[in-house]
């Protein structure tokens, strides 16, 4: 494993992916709240429940983007590409789905999966030192 690594990508996806885990609890939250009061409606009573499903969704979309900025901090090309796709798809989809972790953490979330995508490792660090004479 190579000492470089794209640092601004990884601290980047992560707080967006910490930002997407607590919007999503709150999605959650505020549907169970809400869902509660919406039971005296007649055919809304459902709607809570569904926010709910929601808010789980989120949160698993959440812990995905988490996992994409570890693989993003390996350092090896490989898996900073993947993860850095995985940091992409699932950020877009929690926007979708429960608000992207209050806008900002998918906008973080976003920009660290674009950096993690154009970074590419120094040519001195892709091959290991000549031994020494």
């Amino acid at each position: 494993m190579s000492g470089e690594r794209p640092t601004a990508a990884y601290i980047l996806s992560l707080i967006g992916g910490i930002l997407i885990l607590i919007g999503s609890i709150a999605v959650a939250a505020l549907a169970g709240f809400l869902g509660s009061m919406l039971m005296l409606v007649p055919f809304i009573g459902g709607f809570g429940a569904l926010m709910i499903a929601f808010g789980v969704v989120g949160l698993v979309f959440g812990i995905i983007v988490i996992i994409g900025a570890v693989m993003i901090n390996s350092g090896e090309p490989s898996k900073v590409r993947t993860g850095s796709i995985l940091v992409l798809i699932f950020s877009i989809l929690s926007l979708i789905v429960s608000g992207g972790g209050f806008i900002i953490g998918f906008i973080l979330a976003l920009i660290g999966s674009i950096l993690g995508l154009v970074w590419k490792p120094s040519e001195r660090s892709m091959y290991p030192p000549p031994p020494p004479p």
